[in-house]
C-alpha cells in the first residue's frame, strides 16, 4: 500500500477513550491512517483547515459547537471534505438532518469496527453512507401524503435545545454548555414552542419523548 492510496482520517471527539478507540480500530487497517484529533468544534475546524486529510469522522454532540454547525463550516472551507457523523443518538434522531447539512454520512458509535472501516472507505470515494436501519426508515418516510413533523421545522439550534430540555436541561444549563447567553437560549425555546404549538416545557417533553427524540 503507497503512501499516496492510504486514506487519511482526522477524528474530531471530546471524549479521550473514544477517540483513543476510534484510532486503535483505524491502526489496525492499512489503507487508513489517522492524520490528527480534536477534541472540540472548534479544534476540528482549524485541524481540517491546517492539516492534510481526506474523511473528518466527527461526533454530533461536540461541547463547545453543536457538530452540525461544525459540519457545516468544514464544508464551506473545504468541500472535498468527506465528513462522517458519529453519534451516540438514535440514527432516525439526527441523522437525516446531518445529511441534509451536507455530511457524507452517518454512523451510530455503537457500530461494529468492521462497518465504521467500511464507511470511511465509502465517504472518501465520494459515496454516502447509509446504514441499513437508516435506508429503512428513509423508505418508511417516502410517501405521497407525509407529513413533515413538526420537529424537523426546526432550525439546528432550536431542535439542540428541544433535545436538552427534553432530556432534564434548564435553560442555564444549556446556556451554560453551548456557551451562549441564557437569553439567546430562552429565544430558541420561546421559538421552538411557537413553531411546534407547544406551552411548556412539560409539554415540550412529553412531545420528544413521544417521538423518541430522547433516549
Amino acid at each position: 500500500m503507497t503512501t499516496k492510496n492510504v486514506i487519511k482520517v482526522l477524528i474530531a471527539d471530546d471524549h479521550a477513550i473514544v477517540r483513543e478507540g476510534l484510532k486503535q480500530i483505524l491502526a489496525d487497517t492499512k489503507d487508513i491512517a489517522v492524520a490528527g484529533h480534536a477534541e472540540n468544534g472548534t479544534e476540528a475546524i482549524r485541524l481540517a483547515r491546517d492539516v492534510s486529510h481526506h474523511v473528518l469522522l466527527l461526533d454530533i454532540s461536540m461541547p463547545d459547537r453543536s457538530g452540525i454547525e461544525v459540519l457545516k463550516q468544514v464544508r464551506k472551507e473545504s468541500p472535498k471534505t468527506a465528513v462522517l457523523m458519529l453519534s451516540m443518538h438514535r440514527e432516525d434522531q439526527y441523522a437525516i438532518r446531518a445529511l441534509k447539512a451536507g455530511a457524507s454520512g452517518y454512523l451510530n458509535k455503537q457500530s461494529a469496527p468492521a462497518e465504521l472501516v467500511n464507511a470511511i472507505r465509502q465517504v472518501a470515494a465520494g459515496r454516502k453512507y447509509i446504514s441499513a436501519a437508516l435506508a429503512q426508515e428513509l423508505a418508511n418516510q417516502i410517501s405521497d401524503d407525509h407529513e413533515i413533523p413538526l420537529h424537523e421545522t426546526l432550525s439546528d439550534r432550536e431542535y439542540q435545545t428541544l433535545t436538552m430540555i427534553a432530556s432534564g436541561k434548564t435553560v442555564s444549563d444549556i446556556a451554560a454548555e453551548l456557551v451562549l447567553s441564557v437569553k439567546t437560549i430562552s429565544m430558541y425555546r420561546s421559538r421552538l414552542l411557537q413553531k411546534m404549538k407547544l406551552r411548556h416545557n412539560a409539554e415540550l417533553t412529553h412531545y420528544a419523548i413521544k417521538n423518541h427524540l430522547v433516549d
